[in-house]
């Protein structure tokens, strides 16, 4: 079982762990990570979740994950871009472009750009993603309105997709 990390309300790391999937206390939070690829047309990578997965058989942004104890926010990301579509991509050192708060966690976002990848050059980790296809804004909020896409607000893939050429973007 994977242990992660806790934080408190200001981001800032605890002598805290707890495994993962239970329940975090009160007061701390855990951290993940999801990467946003998009390619030079300007459309975003989006990967089909397995169907044992909560949100199973939908489609969903790039790649995501939890950081694990011991792991950094860039580790994470660099990690489960590895794992889940065998891209070696190299974010250790490279802050997230935003982070958004849930009930109990921070989930740090990264915003990479691309040369064009050949979908079929990527390894999917099948315990994890099943297909994986490049998708413009009007095609996803369409998915999602059709219950194919994990129910993101419309303004948060509006917001993915306008600052993707912003300052401080990953480019590979």
């Amino acid at each position: 079982m994977e242990i992660v990390d806790l934080y408190d309300k200001d981001k800032k790391l605890t002598n805290m762990q707890v495994s993962r999937g239970v329940k975090v206390p009160k007061g701390y939070y855990r951290l993940v990570v999801h990467m946003c690829i998009f390619n030079k047309e300007g459309k975003m990578l989006i990967q089909k979740r397995a169907p044992h997965k909560h949100w199973g058989n939908k489609w969903d942004i790039s790649v995501g994950g939890c950081a694990v104890a011991g792991e950094t926010s860039g580790e994470a990301a660099t990690r489960e871009i590895k794992e889940e579509i065998g891209l070696d991509i190299d974010l250790t050192n490279t802050r997230c472009n935003f982070t958004f708060t849930f009930e109990d966690g921070f989930d740090d976002i990264y915003l990479i750009n691309v040369d064009d990848i050949e979908l079929s050059s990527l390894i999917l980790q099948e315990s994890e993603v099943i297909d994986v296809s490049w998708a413009s804004m009007d095609e996803i909020l369409t998915m999602i309105k059709n219950d194919e896409f994990i129910m993101y607000y419309e303004s948060y893939i509006k917001l993915l997709f306008e600052f993707r050429n912003a300052i401080d973007m990953y480019s590979e």
